[in-house]
């Protein structure tokens, strides 16, 4: 891959139904300098045909099988092993984008997304994410993704992923950073990426503008709550036991890569550690140390700090 090119990151897995789609709005974006890394992750359908297919009409070096010549990471590993897969297989030196395969980009995608990598600090990890049109599965409009505004500094993202996995795309400063970061069990690729950016003291940028089509349907990996009200029932239903479990696996993961944090990152995250091997009073003077430890609205703040005092 020469400079400029972007490595598109695609896992498939039993998407033969809406996989073409993806395609072919991949095809029409108005940035032509792209490269799909892709591999499936145990289909029982035909989706490996079809995407070696449509491999075969883009031309083999447009769409190249990872895993396929070695017979390495082939059969079932999960949604963010098999990203973190084609993260490290993808070349040094480029920037990539994740792509899910039931969605439909909009033609500026790329576009826009590198632009606003291009005029951030390159010998900075930069991580950008955009807005979501949200769409039922015949692509008929639901509503926009909620604006978040910035994406909050570290450590705030510890309490809750705002960087959605389809819009992401990583500099190649970033990307290098996350492939080297071992992810903890249970993770996302994208919250690890958002997570290991910011840790590091990178740059998070959030586009206001929608630029995917993101569908919903029932077999969404995760989806995207439409209202704060639900998202909160979400999490209550979840309840304190996994979230908390995950809290620590990041906290822990984060400080076992510690040439990778900023120093103020690190400061929090050993804070955290502490308290979280302690009782509730350590645990209150660490919420009222770290003060940007926060999710997005007071309510869902609320129900976080409770279970960190309690979890």
């Amino acid at each position: 891959m020469s400079a400029g090119q972007v490595a598109i990151l695609l896992s498939t897995r039993n998407g033969a139904l809406f996989l073409q789609e993806q395609l072919e709005s991949i095809v029409a974006q108005s940035v032509a300098t792209w490269v799909i890394y892709w591999r499936d992750d145990g289909s029982s359908d035909g989706t490996p045909d079809l995407m070696r297919s449509f491999a075969r009409q883009a031309g083999l070096d447009r769409c190249i099988e990872v895993g396929a010549r070695d017979g390495t990471g082939i059969g079932h590993i999960g949604i963010a092993a098999s990203f973190l897969t084609l993260l490290r297989a993808a070349p040094a030196g480029c920037v990539v984008a994740f792509a899910d395969q039931d969605d439909v980009w909009l033609p500026d995608k790329l576009e826009r997304g590198l632009a606003a990598l291009s005029a951030a600090d390159p010998d900075r990890p930069v991580l950008y994410c955009a807005r979501q049109r949200l769409v039922d599965d015949r692509l008929r409009t639901l509503g926009l993704s909620p604006h978040r505004g910035p994406p909050p500094a570290f450590p705030a993202g510890l309490t809750q992923n705002v960087a959605t996995g389809c819009t992401v795309m990583l500099n190649p400063r970033a990307a290098a950073l996350v492939a080297g970061a071992r992810a903890p069990d249970g993770t996302l690729h994208d919250w690890w990426s958002y997570l290991v950016v910011g840790a590091a003291g990178g740059i998070l940028i959030a586009d206001p503008v929608p630029t995917v089509l993101y569908r919903q349907h029932r077999r969404n990996a995760v989806g995207a709550p439409h209202s704060a009200l639900r998202r909160g029932l979400m999490a209550l239903g979840r309840g304190p036991d996994a979230f908390m479990m995950l809290f620590k696996r990041h906290v822990a993961a984060l400080l076992a890569n510690p040439q990778a944090l900023s120093a103020q990152a690190a400061d929090d995250l050993a804070l955290l550690q502490r308290a979280l091997e302690r009782g509730i009073l350590a645990r209150l003077r660490a919420i009222a140390q770290v003060r940007s430890l926060v999710r997005q609205t007071r309510l869902e703040t609320l129900l976080f700090r409770l279970w960190f005092l309690i979890g």
